[in-house]
């Protein structure tokens, strides 16, 4: 019932002349409202007398909160370009390197919190009390309808408090830069030439050997001999360098599988022909890289039955006696096997690195390029 009222009464007002001069800009708000069938129930300024104390100290308390997002972005700014970030060696929690992601985190958690709070204070306590109601209605937009959009955004902008509140406007703006800078800072680290980390590991002799063949050891340092592998078994070995059981070398974990003697015959007929000419498997064993060519994981859980490697984030799965081919979920490329022999002094070396990038794959990486090795 009251909605038929109102709509009624809409009905009998007279259209105002838009091209009056004496029509006030809240005028011409309200009749571009009843144009567009809205109706203002209630509407109370929070401070009916403007430039009061009370209304100073709420300008302040917004402003306030907009200073303090400007100060944790420009903090996260700096803490991004500037904390230390790489580790050397294993860190504890007093090294700044294992600090980096939480202070980062902080910084630009508290910055987007104050803003949010102060856009939110603004608007329960600074803005007007209004309460509208409208009909939906089609149809186009002619002059007066533009003339009535222009006095509504105005109405919004005087509303706000924009003209006669320049605190607050400056101490939004000095938020709003530090933040646009937080976004676009994370890009820099985008312009940095990777160069060929894609592509060369820590088994690279040439470039961390002095071109000497390069030992397979466990995380602890211990030099690995074929007799420390049973059969059906498989352990994680590292490049015998130094620092190469450390992040610093993040593509260089490599798993070592002790292969049954049929499963090993097996895969000497699935070879693909560039691990048969460089004779990647030394007897019964095979090194395959332990990264995941989907994003990375760990694909270390071996299950000697089906032989295959599961990787336990996103269930991908390798057939180890097919060049580590992927059978089973989203990974697409094999896992590269990296060529072993062992040397006189009954040590396992690389022969070489590996002979595919290992590591998830990207845009310009092939898919699978072992196709064009068979």
């Amino acid at each position: 019932m009251v909605s038929a009222h109102n709509d009624s009464a809409r009905d009998e007002v007279e259209p105002v002349d838009l091209k009056d001069p004496k029509l006030t800009r809240f005028e011409v708000y309200k009749e571009g409202l009843r144009r567009d069938d809205i109706e203002i129930i209630h509407y109370e300024p929070r401070f009916p007398k403007p430039g009061t104390k009370a209304e100073k100290r709420m300008e302040r308390i917004v402003g306030g909160l907009f200073l303090l997002s400007g100060l944790f972005a420009t903090l996260f700014v700096v803490a991004f370009i500037w904390w230390p970030w790489e580790y050397e060696g294993a860190a504890t929690w007093r090294d700044p390197q294992t600090w980096y992601t939480p202070v980062i985190g902080f910084f630009l958690g508290f910055s987007l919190l104050f803003f949010a709070v102060g856009v939110l204070t603004w608007a329960k306590k600074l803005l007007p009390v209004e309460e509208l109601v409208q009909d939906r209605h089609d149809g186009g937009s002619s002059h007066d309808d533009r003339r009535i959009a222009e006095s509504t955004v105005d109405t919004i902008v005087d509303d706000m408090g924009l003209r006669r509140r320049p605190f607050l406007v400056k101490s939004a703006l000095l938020a709003a830069a530090p933040l646009g800078l937080a976004a676009v800072a994370p890009l820099g680290a985008l312009l940095k030439d990777p160069g060929d980390m894609y592509t060369v590991t820590g088994w690279n002799a040439e470039r961390y050997n002095d071109g000497d063949p390069i030992r397979l050891m466990m995380k602890d340092g211990a030099l690995v001999r074929p007799d420390m592998v049973s059969a059906g078994g498989q352990i994680t070995v590292y490049p015998a360098i130094d620092h190469g059981a450390t992040n610093q070398f993040p593509t260089a974990p490599t798993l070592l599988i002790h292969l049954r003697e049929t499963d090993a015959a097996t895969l000497r007929e699935n070879l693909y022909p560039m691990y048969q000419d460089v004779d990647a498997l030394w007897g019964n064993f095979v090194a395959y890289s332990k990264i995941c060519t989907h994003v990375g994981c760990p694909a270390s859980l071996y299950e000697q039955q089906s032989q295959r490697l599961l990787c336990p984030c996103h269930q991908s799965q390798f057939n180890v006696v097919d060049n580590a081919a992927p059978v089973f979920g989203p990974a697409t490329r094999h896992l590269p096997m990296l060529p072993i022999t062992v040397d006189d002094e009954g040590f396992f070396t690389a022969t070489s690195d590996f002979l595919v990038p290992p590591g998830p794959a990207f845009w310009n990486r092939p898919s699978l390029p072992e196709e064009d090795e068979k």
